[in-house]
């Protein structure tokens, strides 16, 4: 009986320290900037509002940035959060930007159930707005992964 309660006294103590990682992820989850509808669309040209807000696509081969390789860094185009670095940039021939990784802590990632297809949606961890999705056919040598992303969502600021 002893060791019964011992068992059940240790498997308390450890999901509750899981319940605790499990709340701080989601606090992590959390945007830090919040705006009204309203505000964004003051703020945004309309085609940055239908994809950062309204999680809309660009046509590929349109954006300005799908074959943009100079050195610098790509920025949030709502809030200006550092998003990625042009080391990480390659050239993927889908039609949009592509990363094969973020900045440390710069994006969130969801998951997208829309148009009959699971992906992880890429968001701004600053703002919360949609930068794309990342997939896991990236360079090998590197990540693995594949950011690919609307040059509407990001300004590219030069180094």
């Amino acid at each position: 009986m002893k060791k019964i309660a011992i068992i059940i006294a240790i498997f308390g103590i450890l999901t509750s320290c899981k319940g605790q990682e499990e709340k701080k992820a989601a606090v992590a989850n959390i945007p830090q900037t919040q705006k009204t509808d309203t505000e964004w669309e003051k703020q945004l040209t309309p085609e940055q509002f239908a994809v950062l807000r309204n999680k809309e696509t660009e046509r590929p081969f349109t954006g300005e940035y799908w074959n943009t390789f100079e050195k610098g860094k790509y920025v949030c185009a709502a809030c200006g959060n550092p998003l990625f670095n042009s080391d990480a940039k390659f050239n993927s021939d889908c039609g949009w930007p592509s990363f094969d990784q973020a900045i440390k802590g710069a994006v969130i990632y969801k998951t997208d159930v829309s148009f009959g297809m699971q992906r992880t949606e890429v968001m701004c961890a600053k703002c919360g707005g949609h930068l794309g999705h990342v997939f896991d056919d990236g360079p090998t040598a590197t990540t693995g992964k594949r950011f690919c992303t609307n040059s509407v969502s990001i300004k590219f600021i030069p180094k």
